[in-house]
């Protein structure tokens, strides 16, 4: 009734399977032991010469100096319980790990231990300085690979990369060398993201930006009623002007088009253009031009032939020869400002003035936008093809409607800055001769040599090296049989926040590299984690989370689950420490249970019996587990983690723990071939249960599956598969056991009793299904038989059966009565007034929907709550 081609058990006895069992779970006991053993026996390595299909996932590689933080725990546990599915569905699963160079940030790691000696990588070299840094990665970088471990992560170790060893320079080194050839890459001086405490141009995706408070500035150019007002954040790039733009269909100032203005404090004259690129409604409508220090001034420059004057080093510390020279950016600034002041030029000032700010996401230092000779590349026709292999549908997006974010993205990209002024990273394979040769060299050519030969000193952005990650972690550009085999992958797994920056690298790459073969068939994109407000985590709100403290606290197991539930494609993740807890006690509940069964006979030996020789519980609790891997099945394909999650814990805690184990108390205690039935199929369930859960909660599954099957690991078990077996008329039956029993319950908790407090009752249950359940049912309301002098004070009918219940002796009508009284006369005036304001037409006309709508619920309530304690008071006993 359930495909069970799992691995099948030595046989042992239960109660000595039950003995192996501590009575409560501690994950710190078994987790560590049980990963170790999964790597030692090669269950997570991969065979590129298996004639398995494959199924490939590459891990996003955390940077060298990374710890674990709950945003890769988040993305590798759904990674992971992808993985491990798919390598029990058969196929030969490899999940690529490795690690990203992260040129600044080790950099800057470095150099931040080189200080604390008195010296600075100037003082060491280049050459030296590169192998301090190997030296670093060797002694401290790498601890998330220690820490996903912890996790649970079945990557396979023995292919871990490094986007710095030799294999993957190669494919650096490669890819340059192929593009430069096809005049895909090359060499311009354009605006790029400064860092001038990094000193190094970074990428759009390294730039944080945040409301600052500033200053707005505006100044009178030019004299009388020829002048023109511009307002500005950064009054010391002025220094730099070129330019004053308008647009040319202002009529306030199409008669100075064409003609020139005075620049204050430096003497030049600059030109008045026209230029659609300025709003004329925003401010005066008229804007200041510095081409070598904003992009789209920068822009403007080119259109109308405009000189690119920089007034500022590295350092952002200016350089134009006068009053300003080796003034900070900062300190120029208000000097400027007090120099215009003084001259009479400020029209009007600011402050503060709050105002979008880039800053550097590794020092948080201010972004200066700078003119810089640099590599790009040309991503036009890339851009296209990494378009089109969505558009055409070789590559799906999930969730489709994260597809807009995307070709907004990849069909208006600018050409991309790869250079970065660092010592640390793949250096530019690129020589420059005496007589301005320019040499690109591939890996498996030599560079030129003789005197005035040198290398270009950049390195390349890290993106860049990260973006060949599907294939050259595979061998490209050697044509090996891992390429062969995994190429392309079958999904990536990754945030949203990365889909235009990383994704998008590889998707061009991958086109590019592989002849027209994108990097994988689905993209599934996830969202952010935040805190249990919804908040982002972060260090200046003290709400970041150490995912190892949960896991100390909790186990892994309880993480995992609480993530993968809370994981809706594309949308964002709050969690609480008290979610992780409730995770915990579901791992408590699995293991309890499990231990009841084996300590009870659970067995998954021999075949499961016919369904006339089970009782409608065991049906009921067969065709629920089928469904329930169909469904499980379904939402896996459509990575719905958090449904599949859900259908787990309500299958596994609702159906399997809170009514079929309970039920099956009653069949074992009554012994003969329907106890031994029912041992098999609790063994069923049980066995195809802890399945279903082990990609999500490998350590736990784990123990107790091999404990109830005796074979060597849930790992290499084959995925449940649903039979088809459905029996609806054993669910109805059930469906109404069920009914009876929580009304039941209801009842007895209106009435004040406690859970575990006995009550006579007689159950009438002719012409009904029950009557077969009549020992269940009472062992479940803990109801007793009637005894001389029963008499019912309270009579319950329910789905055509009626339980009467004695509860003379068990409660103090008097005292409920009293209790029954105040509550009804609270619910009756909550109900008058709350009919009075819906009856008020003048409150109707003024109050928002949202507001009458939250009262009319309010008079639902009331009149919800009136029905029920009306009944409780005609159930009390009288006297």
């Amino acid at each position: 009734m359930t495909d069970t081609t799992n691995q099948r058990p030595v046989s042992t006895s239960a109660g000595d399977e039950a003995a192996t069992l501590p009575t409560t779970y501690t994950p710190a006991d078994v987790e560590g032991e049980l990963y170790e053993r999964w790597v030692e026996r090669g269950y997570f390595s991969a065979d590129a010469k298996s004639d398995k299909p494959p199924f490939t996932i590459v891990i996003p590689p955390p940077n060298v100096t990374g710890s674990l933080h709950l945003g890769h725990a988040f993305e590798h546990t759904l990674i992971d319980a992808l993985v491990r599915r798919k390598r029990m569905q058969g196929y030969e699963a490899l999940w690529q790990p490795g690690m990203d160079h992260a040129g600044i940030a080790t950099q800057n790691v470095v150099e931040r231990e080189l200080a604390k000696e008195g010296k600075s990588r100037h003082d060491l070299g280049r050459e030296a300085f590169v192998e301090r840094v190997w030296k670093w990665k060797a002694e401290s970088g790498g601890q998330i690979s220690g820490q996903m471990r912890r996790l649970g992560d079945g990557v396979d170790w023995s292919r871990e990369r490094f986007t710095m060893d030799e294999g993957l320079s190669q494919a650096v080194q490669t890819i340059f060398k192929k593009l430069y050839d096809d005049e895909l890459i090359y060499r311009a001086e354009r605006i790029i993201n400064w860092c001038p405490r990094c000193l190094t141009a970074i990428s759009d995706i390294e730039v944080e930006y945040q409301d600052d408070d500033g200053e707005l500035v505006s100044i009178r150019y030019g004299e009388g009623e020829n002048s023109i007002v511009v307002a500005t954040t950064r009054a010391e790039t002025m220094l730099g002007d070129t330019a004053v733009a308008v647009h040319p269909e202002d009529e306030r100032y199409r008669h100075l088009v064409g003609t020139e203005i005075e620049l204050p404090l430096t003497g030049r004259r600059i030109p008045i253009v026209a230029d659609t690129h300025v709003d004329p409604e925003f401010g005066t409508g008229a804007v200041k031009v510095t081409p070598a220090h904003d992009p789209n001034d920068f822009e403007i420059g080119q259109r109308h032939d405009l000189p690119n004057i920089a007034v500022m080093d590295e350092h952002a510390v200016i350089t134009v020869h006068g009053p300003f020279l080796g003034l900070d950016r900062l300190e120029a600034r208000s000097a400027i400002v007090a120099a215009l002041r003084a001259e009479g030029r400020i029209v009007a000032e600011k402050r503060p003035y709050t105002h979008s700010v880039g800053h550097c996401s590794r020092c948080k230092t201010t972004i200066e936008p700078r003119l810089s000779m640099q590599w790009w590349v040309k991503v036009g026709p890339l851009a296209q093809a990494a378009g089109d292999a969505v558009r055409d549908g070789k590559v799906k997006i999930h969730p489709q409607e994260m597809e807009k974010r995307y070709f907004d993205w990849v069909d208006n990209l600018h050409d991309w800055c790869i250079s970065r002024q660092l010592w640390w990273g793949h250096r530019i394979p690129v020589w420059y001769g005496p007589n301005g040769e320019i040499v690109c060299v591939g890996p498996d050519e030599q560079p030129p040599t003789g005197e005035g030969w040198h290398q270009d000193t950049d390195v390349l952005d890290t993106w860049f090296s990260s973006g060949l990650w599907p294939f050259s972690t595979l061998g490209w550009p050697e044509q090996t049989d891992s390429l062969a085999k995994f190429y392309p992958n079958s999904v990536l797994v990754t945030g949203y926040d990365i889909l235009f920056f990383w994704v998008a690298r590889m998707m061009m790459f991958g086109l590019y590299a592989m002849d027209g073969t994108p990097p994988f068939h689905t993209i599934a994109l996830h969202g952010m984690v935040r805190d249990q407000n919804g908040k982002k985590m972060s260090k200046s709100f003290g709400n970041v989370v150490n995912p190892l403290d949960w896991m100390d606290k909790y186990g892994s197991d309880a993480l995992r689950f609480t993530l993968a539930r809370g994981a809706n494609p594309g949308v964002d993740v709050p969690i609480g420490e008290d979610w992780v807890q409730a995770a915990r006690n579901f791992a408590n509940k699995i293991w309890n249970a499990t231990r009841f069964a084996l300590m009870n006979g659970a067995t998954v030996e021999g075949p499961l019996p016919a369904p006339e020789e089970l009782t409608a519980s065991d049906r009921w609790i067969l065709s629920r587990l089928n469904s329930t891997v169909a469904e499980v099945d379904g939402l896996y394909e459509d990575y719905q983690f958090s449904k599949l999650s859900e259908a787990l814990y309500h299958f596994a805690w609702d159906e399997v723990f809170d009514w079929y184990v309970e039920l099956s108390k009653t069949t074992l205690a009554k012994g003969g071939p329907r106890a031994d039935a029912a041992r098999r199929v609790l063994g069923e369930v049980l066995d195809v249960t802890l399945r279903l859960l082990h990609p999500i909660v490998p350590f736990v599954t784990e123990t107790l599956w091999t404990t109830l099957t005796g074979a060597e690991s849930v790992v290499i078990a084959d995925w449940p598969a649903d039979s088809g077996y459905r029996d609806a008329e054993a669910e109805a039956e059930i469906a109404t056991l069920q009914q009876v029993v929580t009304e039941v319950r209801r009842f007895r908790t209106d009435q004040g009793l406690k859970p575990g407090q006995r009550v006579p009752a007689k159950l009438e249950l002719g012409g009904t299904a029950l009557a077969a359940h009549e020992d269940a049912i009472r062992s479940l309301l803990r109801l007793t038989a009637p005894e001389e002098g029963f008499a019912a004070t309270a009579s319950l009918p329910v789905a055509g059966a009626t339980v009467a219940l004695d509860l003379s002796g068990t409660i103090d009508v008097a005292a409920e009565r009293k209790r029954l009284a105040k509550d009804l006369a609270a619910a009756e005036k909550e109900k008058a007034q709350t009919t009075a304001k819906l009856g008020n037409e003048a409150f109707l006309a003024k109050a928002p929907d949202e507001v009458v709508a939250k009262i009319k619920g309010r008079q639902e309530a009331a009149e919800a709550d009136i029905a029920r304690i009306t009944a409780q008071l005609a159930a009390l006993p009288q006297g």
